[in-house]
Formats: structure tokens, C-alpha cells, sequence
């Protein structure tokens, strides 16, 4: 059957991003079809698409959606026809089509109390907190927490999902609304890193002791300011580059910055089981039915409008979070 995909032949710009119609198979064993009613659009994509997480050529595009099953593979339990599901976080790449098949084994049923935007818009990003969060380094009651890009999709969810868990959480945004919008969203302060000093604000909210964590999905921009920011022991977690890479980190600056640790986690390997990963996104549902999270779907485009949707969140011009409709 004809479906229409995204693919990539080669790294570079928003201008690489192409709208293709494919011939799709019927699904092998252990997969299903699905056709999609709302994709995610996540930082890893551009990522993706600039040659900075390598992919063969030519390559889909996307990790997360929701949708329909359509068709059953053989050996597939526990799917059927019509089943709405949704899935993030591959293992292939290619979920920004109209139509995909997919592996039943990384599937998820979708909840029915969220939409399906909400789903798109939130699965990936929330799992992604829930890690980082809750596992990668757990945060305790009363602990204060930095999160830059507070006003980002990952950001504002990470600021309700901290707030929930009775952590202080200090957000970095971008100019007064940005500000704002972190603020309403779970942070207790929020620093205007376009005109405030990051590191003597932290001091200066936390009695000059520092945070015990910082989570950075900036990378070299803010690289400085999340070290000079912990607290002795504290934990630098970088868990994005959305800047470039930050520096080599040379173990002696650890030492003499107050014994910390740096660590470069990732959803993949955080969800790599099937239990790890059903277990993280049934803490996100969990989240979103008792409204301890939600989540602002401010932007929606088309696949057509792929490349705009891509340049809009390099650039920084979208808040909270993006979804694309097939």
C-alpha cells in the first residue's frame, strides 16, 4: 500500500526534509500496522536530521505517535485491529508518516483519558522526565532542582512532574514570558538567563549552598553555569545539546569543584527494556490522570509544514509543546 513519510538523504538544514510516497508491506511477524493520527515533534529530530545522532541514508524520521492498528502480523498477542496505541522512543526511526508498521513488543495501548495530541505531544518528553527524575538521579521532597529550558516541552513538564514530588524547582528560560510561562508551570523561581547571572541567582536562592542537581538539555551555552551552580557532590546532568556538546570535562575539575559527578544519560537506554519502558510511560499516564501534569499543545502543523515546524524549534520560537498531523 501507498503512504506518504518524511525521509532524509541527507544530513543538513530544514530544507533536507522531504515528503515522499513509499510502498509499504504488509506487517512481518510480531509487528503491526498503524495509521497515525498525531506525531511528536522532539529536539532528538533535529538531531537526527543535522547528522549529530547518525543515521543511515536515507533515513525517516520520528520516534513517537499515536494511532489506529490497522493491520496484525502474525505472532502478535495482546493487539488487534482498531486498538488505539501510541508509542515513542523508536527503535526505528520513521514515525513521521501517515502509516508505519512497528514492533508489537515496544507498543503501548493508549490511555483513554488523554487525546491524541496530548499523547504525542507528552510521551516521549514525560518518559523522558520520569527518568531523569525519578531514576537517573532521584530527587527528594524539600531538595532544590535546576532545569534549564524551563519553558521548553521537556522543561514545563519537568517543572509540574518536580513540584509533584515536593522538590524546589528553579527553571532557566529566556526572556519574560518564557519567565512566565515556567512560573505557572510547577517552578517556584525562574531565572531570566538573558539578564540575570545564573550561578550567583542559584546561590542566592539557596543560602549560597548551590543544588544537589542540575538538569541541562542545553549543552555548551550553559555548560559554566550548570557546574558553577552545584552544590558540593551535587550532579551535573547533561541530558541534551541543543547549543552543541559541552566541553570535555576533565575528572581534576570535578575533584576541585566539590567531588561532583557528570553523567550523559538517555531515554534509549532508560527504556531499553520492555518493563523499563511500559513502567516509564505508565508513571506518565498516572501523572496526567490524577492532573498532577499537562501539558500545552501551543503548536500544530502539518506533515507539508515539516520543515517550518523544524526551524521554528531550533530557533526557539515554540513553547511548550509541537505536534504534526498526517
Amino acid at each position: 500500500m501507498k503512504i506518504t513519510a518524511v525521509r532524509i538523504h541527507a544530513p543538513g538544514g530544514p530544507e533536507v526534509l522531504k515528503l515522499e510516497e513509499l510502498e509499504l508491506p504488509s506487517p512481518d511477524t510480531g509487528e503491526v500496522r498503524i495509521r497515525h493520527t498525531a506525531i511528536g515533534l522532539n529536539f532528538q529530530d533535529i538531531y537526527t536530521r543535522s547528522g549529530q545522532y547518525p543515521a543511515p541514508m536515507p533515513s525517516g524520521l520520528g520516534t513517537e505517535a499515536v494511532g489506529i492498528v490497522d493491520a496484525v502480523g502474525e505472532g502478535v498477542s495482546g493487539f488487534k485491529v482498531g486498538d488505539r496505541v501510541c508509542y515513542a522512543s523508536g527503535p526505528v526511526l520513521g514515525a513521521c508518516a501517515t502509516q508505519r508498521n512497528y514492533p508489537a513488543a515496544r507498543l503501548l495501548h493508549a490511555p483513554a483519558h488523554m487525546d491524541d495530541a496530548t499523547i504525542a505531544a507528552s510521551l516521549l518528553k514525560g518518559m523522558t522526565v520520569e527518568y531523569l527524575l525519578q531514576r537517573c538521579y532521584p530527587v527528594q521532597r524539600g531538595q532544590f532542582v535546576l532545569m534549564h529550558a524551563a519553558a521548553g516541552g521537556v522543561g514545563l513538564l519537568a517543572g509540574q512532574w518536580g513540584k509533584a514530588l515536593g522538590a524546589r524547582m528553579i527553571g532557566v528560560a529566556a526572556g519574560p514570558e518564557k519567565v512566565a510561562l515556567a512560573l505557572a508551570n510547577g517552578y517556584e523561581f525562574c531565572i531570566d538567563r538573558l539578564g540575570e547571572d545564573i550561578p550567583a541567582r542559584v546561590k542566592e536562592i539557596t543560602g549560597g549552598v548551590g543544588v544537589p542537581v542540575v538538569y541541562d538539555s542545553v549543552g555548551k551555552n550553559s555548560f559554566d553555569a550548570s557546574l558553577n551552580s552545584l552544590a558540593p557532590r551535587g550532579y551535573f546532568v547533561s541530558f541534551g545539546t541543543t547549543t552543541g556538546a559541552p566541553p570535555p570535562v576533565p575528572a581534576s575539575t570535578l575533584q576541585k569543584m566539590g567531588s561532583l559527578y557528570f553523567t550523559r544519560p538517555t531515554l534509549v537506554t532508560y527504556t531499553a527494556s520492555t518493563d523499563d519502558l511500559r513502567a516509564s510511560a505508565a508513571a506518565v499516564f498516572a501523572m496526567f490522570e490524577r492532573g498532577a501534569v499537562r501539558v500545552s499543545v501551543n503548536q500544530r502543523y502539518t506533515m507539508k509544514d515539516i520543515a517550518r515546524a523544524h526551524a521554528d524549534l531550533e530557533s526557539g520560537r515554540t513553547t511548550g509543546s509541537s505536534v504534526i498531523l498526517p
